[in-house]
């Protein structure tokens, strides 16, 4: 009982969640608490990061006290969070300045598109692996540097500082004490030099961002300081972004392995090992992990709405009770019913990187049911998700799939995701890799872990989805896919 575990801290868009994870990897205790999500305006969305910060505080103290009463050690924290989400705060005070501003949140797209009409897309992406695209940090520091009162002239005399959720996280937890972000976040924020592994200055001043305002940028498994507002002062040693998170917890170290996780949005991250594999269909080049000083690169997909689409047919249209109803929604439903839907409720990502698109659902008629549009919302998910692997030929066809998050529960879904996109998905035995993986990076910086080998060993998958569907039918379905993204292309 006394071997040592570890705590994650999940600080994801919908909620926050704190996991107390045993050395095989198994979840002993989850607390979670929702956030709100505030939408200002059209394409707008923010969070307020005091109430992030509380909420990681609130679960964090639960699992804390379950590992207590169990009289369990905590060897250390690992965080993982939403990437891009975008915090500007007083250096003295710790409050923010604004709500932050998310990932999905696209007011910056002029910004964006005078940047591509300068001809600045290329050094851009020559420089961080990313587009000229609303979803990045840098246009959202400096929209908020513009837009609230007084806040660039203070931001030029290093009173404000700047950091995605995970680096407000360590100075709110740490007391201040720590400005740091790992390098998996630096390289999501386009003011990052993947290739130097530098802030780099020529984007600093593309962008206008002061560098004073900047984090440290640290390896993955680093010394983040301790978290001194919890109960123990547990040592924050493990930090990826969510996504980098989740392909090392699972363990996807071999070049060319490919994972996919599900939330609330998409997102597929191919490991090409020490190669920055420069991408010619608009995917990301982007780090997958640094440890030791050593960078490994991936070329990443992002699909912003997924989970986000059946929480809206839940939500808004009333069309199921919850989200683990849709499984059963798409089972009854026509399964020639038509209706295709293409969820761009905040513009559409790679590979069409498209801010301005919108949603749409076609092809009804007066027999449609509301089985038929929840089976259309799910049957997105396994579209853009082929969108995306069939983007990857830059570096290879992959072999497999590894998939996680939430939805990757739905039978139903794994088993049309490998029938479209024609390909073996694997679920492995802990579906919330993405914690596991700020666990395990944390693990590895304080012993509990030897070497990655040890986590490889620790991988387990729970179940093996091997495509189905007859060619034709693929065909078909490709193509009315094909059709209506057309359509809502701005």
């Amino acid at each position: 009982m006394n071997a040592p575990h570890i705590l994650a801290l999940d600080q994801g868009t919908t909620s926050t969640r704190a996991i107390l994870f045993d050395r095989a990897g198994r979840a002993l205790h989850t607390a979670q608490q929702e956030l709100t999500q505030h939408y200002p305006a059209d394409g707008r969305v923010e969070h307020d990061a005091g109430e992030i910060a509380r909420s990681a505080v609130k679960v964090c103290n639960e699992a804390l006290a379950f590992a207590q009463q169990k009289s369990l050690t905590v060897a250390a924290a690992g965080i993982t969070n939403q990437r891009e989400t975008t915090v500007v705060w007083d250096k003295k005070t710790g409050a923010p300045i604004a709500n932050a501003i998310v990932w999905q949140d696209r007011r910056t797209a002029d910004v964006c598109d005078a940047l591509r009409k300068r001809g600045l897309e290329s050094e851009i992406t020559a420089r961080t692996g990313l587009l000229a695209d609303p979803y990045f940090s840098a246009t959202k520091i400096a929209w908020l540097l513009d837009h609230v009162s007084g806040a660039r002239k203070r931001a030029a005399a290093g009173e404000l500082l700047f950091g995605t959720t995970d680096c407000y996280l360590i100075w709110h937890l740490g007391g201040g004490k720590v400005h740091a972000t790992d390098a998996t976040n630096a390289s999501r924020t386009s003011l990052f030099n993947i290739h130097t592994q530098q802030w780099d200055d020529a984007l600093l001043e593309m962008f206008q961002v002061p560098r004073a305002m900047l984090p440290e940028v640290k390896n993955c498994a680093d010394d983040y300081g301790s978290a001194a507002l919890l109960p123990g002062a547990p040592a924050v040693c493990g930090v990826a972004g969510d996504q980098q998170a989740a392909a090392f917890g699972q363990a996807c170290f071999t070049p060319g392995m490919v994972k996919s996780t599900y939330g609330t949005g998409c997102f597929a991250l191919m490991n090409t090992g020490a190669a920055a594999v420069p991408s010619t269909r608009r995917l990301l080049t982007t780090v997958a992990c640094r440890l030791g000083g050593a960078v490994t690169y991936a070329l990443e997909g992002s699909v912003f709405n997924a989970g986000t689409a059946v929480q809206w047919l839940r939500d808004n249209l009333h069309l199921i009770k919850s989200a683990a109803a849709s499984e059963a929604a798409a089972r009854a439903a026509d399964g020639d019913s038509g209706v295709v839907f293409v969820p761009a409720f905040t513009g559409l990502g790679a590979p069409h990187w498209d801010a301005r698109a919108r949603g749409g659902i076609f092809g009804l008629t007066r027999a449609t049911t509301a089985g038929d549009i929840v089976r259309a919302a799910l049957e997105a998910v396994c579209h853009q998700t082929r969108d995306l692997l069939s983007a990857m030929d830059d570096y290879g066809a992959p072999q497999s799939l590894r998939v996680d998050g939430g939805m990757a529960a739905n039978n139903w879904l794994m088993q049309r995701l490998a029938d479209i996109a024609n390909l073996k998905v694997e679920r492995p035995a802990v579906i919330e890799t993405t914690a596991l993986g700020a666990a395990l990076l944390a693990g590895l910086h304080c012993g509990v872990y030897p070497d990655t080998e040890a986590i490889t060993a620790n991988h387990r998958v729970e179940k093996v989805f091997t495509p189905k569907m007859k060619e034709s039918t693929r065909a078909a379905l490709l193509q009315q896919w094909t059709d209506a993204v057309g359509r809502v292309r701005s």
